[in-house]
């Protein structure tokens, strides 16, 4: 079973394919729902060179950022390189 845990926002890598997704107005919205209190579902990351390396949850991390967040929750998973 995959764990959440808490990650350091500074220590995710964005690959080039994942900063396409980056949609401003799902971060908005998000952040809003995140200021009332809403749970989002957790990032999804995997390990690589000392680092975590985002696969899923962009806007997410963006809405996280916005608000002064320095960590995430986030599932750590298995996945290949794209």
């Amino acid at each position: 079973m995959l764990k959440v845990i808490d990650v350091k926002i500074e220590e995710i890598y964005v690959p080039a394919a994942r900063r396409k997704e980056l949609d401003q107005s799902r971060v908005d919205e998000i952040t809003e729902r995140m200021m009332d209190d809403e749970q989002e579902k957790p990032i999804r990351v995997r390990e690589g060179k000392g680092r975590f390396v985002l696969l899923e949850g962009i806007n997410r991390m963006e809405a996280s950022k916005a608000l002064g967040e320095k960590t995430i929750n986030a599932l750590i998973v298995q996945a290949s390189k794209f």
